[in-house]
């Protein structure tokens, strides 16, 4: 389509064109910070799982792997402790407990 005024026909062409190009630069550049995002979570969670080392003004964060292993030693000494062993548990220690209070249940 054409005015038949060949300038105003090369500044029509024009402004379509830098639109076209506002568009896809606007359209890349939403895409670029949707992707920058993506990659900044991933680094986040990639920093969880493996841990960070500790510096000036931060403490060191333990990975998931070495919080996890913490948790299982944490579960081995509570699992000592609520079954019956050599006596010396807390399971032991309750069982004593209940055999020597067994006579204050019975009435006389």
């Amino acid at each position: 389509m054409t005015t038949g005024i060949p300038g105003l026909d090369i500044a029509a062409a024009i402004a379509a064109a830098v639109v076209a190009l506002g568009g896809a630069a606007a359209l890349l550049y939403r895409w670029v910070r949707s992707l920058r995002q993506i990659a900044r979570r991933l680094g986040d969670f990639l920093d969880d799982w493996a841990g960070v080392e500790g510096r000036p003004g931060v403490p060191e964060r333990p990975g998931v792997m070495q919080r996890l292993s913490s948790l299982e030693e944490k579960a081995a000494v509570i699992k000592h402790e609520v079954r019956p062993n050599s006596g010396s548990s807390l399971r032991d220690a309750v069982d004593r407990v209940d055999a020597r209070t067994a006579h204050l249940d019975k009435p006389e």
